[in-house]
């Protein structure tokens, strides 16, 4: 039996393929099965909003919306290396949009915007998230051509995040009972004015630490409670 011939797997060059950034491949991306296909990359659900949207006397390429989130997401694109101009352009777009999540998508993320994506993943409170992206295109002899994107840059644990995420879906109604539980032991310690406080927000947890209002004389080291409910 023979052997089956492996095709060779060779590079195109973007531009040979979308000339223009802005009247071939931000189009391209900006159709919904293509956004499909890169919120599967970054593990989002994207729904196109806009194309070209002003801000201020600028225009961004690409607004789209989370759906799980409903926040909005800013894409920027450059098909060719990153630059400053470029990098301020998406702080100025995503500041004026006030976008949640920001992607920059370029043929290659230099190693100097690399590590400030990587400082603002760093910085940002954890609702806000920045990606690098690196397009390319590929082919197997005269096969179609075919995009790649290869993400250089993302939130910290944003895989562990995406996790937890589904797991607190998973456990909502547990969270909600222990919430409850939380809020009525609250409302009865402020009542009875005792000891240990219950002027807290309540936690959606199993467990919740407290400080006893004596706790400067030393008559009562801590008090650690445990919620009826378990995860």
């Amino acid at each position: 039996m023979e052997k089956s011939k492996l095709g060779r797997l060779m590079q195109v060059i973007v531009r040979t393929v979308w000339v223009n950034e802005a009247t071939d491949f931000t189009p391209w991306l900006a159709q919904k099965e293509n956004l499909d296909v890169l919120g599967e990359t970054l593990e989002l659900s994207l729904e196109p909003a806009s194309v070209e949207t002003e801000v201020g006397s600028f225009r961004a390429d690409i607004v789209c919306t989370d759906t799980d989130t409903e926040s909005m997401v800013l894409i920027e694109n450059q098909l060719e290396s990153t630059d400053h101009r470029h990098l301020g352009q998406l702080l100025t777009y995503a500041a004026g949009l006030q976008a949640v999540t920001t992607i920059w998508i370029a043929t290659q993320i230099k190693d100097e915007h690399h590590a400030t994506l990587d400082w603002l993943n760093a910085i940002s409170p954890d609702q806000y998230r920045f990606f690098g992206l690196e397009i390319e295109l590929w082919r197997i002899g005269d096969s179609p051509v075919a995009p790649r994107s290869n993400i250089v840059s993302m939130p910290n644990d944003w895989s562990r995040s995406i996790a937890s995420i589904a797991a607190s879906k998973e456990k909502s109604e547990t969270k909600l009972k222990q919430m409850e539980y939380w809020d009525g032991l609250h409302a009865t310690l402020i009542v009875q004015d005792g000891q240990v406080s219950g002027n807290r927000k309540p936690p959606g947890q199993s467990h919740m630490k407290s400080t006893p209002g004596l706790v400067a004389s030393g008559q009562l080291p801590g008090c650690f409670c445990l919620a009826p409910f378990y995860p």
